[in-house]
Formats: structure tokens, C-alpha cells, sequence
């Protein structure tokens, strides 16, 4: 599906620095910045509910978005950044990337996969389908830039896995990714067995069974991380302050 184009409104913005994105925010604005096509950044403002509610839709950050000043002046852009406040329904700032139709964008896409029910890894009890990537990057156009790109999981078996070069693209289309090699070549999802402990059907049964006579059966790449993880602890992070949160907003940009 080809990505559609959003209008933003905004306005020019000349009083910048921490204290005036302070008091747009108290006013339910949003300080953002445009930049790129080797020209200097522009500070503006947004509506705080508009950016908020086109935030929460997915295709909101993967699609062409055109900025129209009050001035009547417009200009088409991608999302870069977009900044929320840690625990408040608030967005602090927001960063967009100038386009040109002639210029190749690279930007992060959503994944979504389709026909898990009707695979045959889907079907046999005893088997997960584990997500391992929920977005890409990608090369393309703006004109051919997809909203997501879908990964087809009817021919799916237990055991087996899908990788990223076997993602069906669009015309214009590509990875950069895997233009570096196979080692860049990663697995999108996989269908694991589990064990009789962890579900039940008839392939857990046989897992256990296994076990029972001694011999270890295959794991899959995401129980193999579980068993090696066993026992680690991790740290948890101070919380951050309300102003070190601001501080690190992009205000100054």
C-alpha cells in the first residue's frame, strides 16, 4: 500500500530556547523544527491535539507529511523524532525531515504479518509463531514509499522461519540492510516448539519425552535466549525528572 499523504498546520516560530517552548507548551503547543535539503532549520509550532491524536496512528510515522504554514507557504516532510512526555498523554517535540520527489528517503516501516491463523505452524498444537521485528528501514522514493509492507505467513511451517531477504517489496522498493551481506540477513519470525511445561499438544508431549530419555531437543532461537538469560538480573534505571525530560526535548533546536 502506498503511503498517503497528511496535511500538518503550523505556524513560523522566532522565539525559541527553553523558556519559550515552556510557555507553548502551558498554551497546548508543540515547538517542532523542519531540516534537511541542505537548508537551515526553521523552528515552528503545532496544535498539541492534533500532533498528539496523528501520533497515535501508525501510518502517521511512515507517510508523506506536508506542513502548511499560516502563510499559505507548504512543505513535504517525514517524521524524524517525536518526543513524549515519560508519563503524561504530552508531546514535548517533534523533529521533521525535508523531502524531494528526486531524492531516495530512507525511512522505518511497520511490519504487518498476515495468515498466521491458516499456517501450518499456526495450526499444530505445541508450536509458537514468535514476532521478532515489528519494523524495517527502507529505501524508496517518496512516490513509492509503502504505509507498512506485509509478511505472509501461509506457507509457514513449525520449525521454520521467515528472513528478512524473503520480504515480498513493492516496486522501487529496497533494504539497505542487505546490501551489506547475509550477516544482515535477520529473521523476521519463527515458529518454535515448546514444551509440555510451557502448553500442551502433541508435539510439547514429545519435547518432554525427550528430556525424560536424556536427550535435549532443538531450541529455538528465542528459548535458547531464555535459558541463557536464567539467573541475570538486570538494573533498573533512576526515573527520570520532569525537567530532565524537558532538558532533553529538543528545546534548543
Amino acid at each position: 500500500m502506498t503511503t498517503k499523504t497528511y496535511e500538518v498546520p503550523a505556524e513560523l516560530r522566532e522565539d525559541v530556547g527553553k523558556g519559550a517552548s515552556r510557555r507553548l507548551r502551558r498554551q497546548k503547543k508543540v515547538p517542532a523544527v523542519v531540516y534537511g535539503e541542505s537548508r537551515d532549520p526553521v523552528s515552528l509550532t503545532l496544535e498539541h491535539d492534533f500532533i498528539l491524536h496523528a501520533a497515535d496512528q501508525e501510518s502517521f510515522h511512515a507517510s508523506i507529511l506536508e506542513l502548511k504554514i499560516a502563510d499559505g507557504r507548504k512543505q513535504k516532510v517525514v517524521l524524524r523524532d517525536l518526543q513524549r512526555h515519560p508519563f503524561k498523554p504530552t508531546i514535548l517535540h517533534v523533529d521533521f525531515q525535508r523531502i524531494s520527489e528526486d531524492h531516495e528517503l530512507r525511512i522505518a516501516v511497520p511490519l504487518h504479518f498476515v495468515n498466521d491463523e491458516v499456517s501450518p505452524a499456526g495450526k499444530k498444537s505445541g508450536v509458537v509463531i514468535s514476532y521478532l521485528v515489528t519494523e524495517i528501514e527502507i529505501a524508496a522514493l517518496p512516490k513509492d514509499l509503502p504505509e507498512y509492507l506485509e509478511v505472509d505467513l501461509s506457507k509457514l511451517e513449525p520449525g521454520e522461519r521467515i528472513m528478512l531477504s524473503e520480504l515480498k517489496l513493492p516496486e522501487g522498493v529496497s533494504i539497505p540492510a542487505l546490501e551489506h551481506g547475509d550477516d544482515y540477513d535477520t529473521a523476521l519470525v519463527n515458529a518454535i516448539f515448546i514444551r509440555e511445561g510451557q502448553g500442551s499438544g502433541e508435539l510439547a508431549a514429545e519435547a518432554d519425552a525427550a528430556l525424560a530419555a536424556g536427550e535435549e531437543p532443538e531450541l529455538g532461537e528465542e528459548e535458547a535466549a531464555e535459558e541463557g538469560a536464567e539467573g541475570e538480573e538486570g538494573e533498573e534505571g533512576e526515573d527520570k525528572t520532569d525537567d530532565e525530560s524537558r532538558d532533553k526535548s529538543g528545546d534548543d533546536k
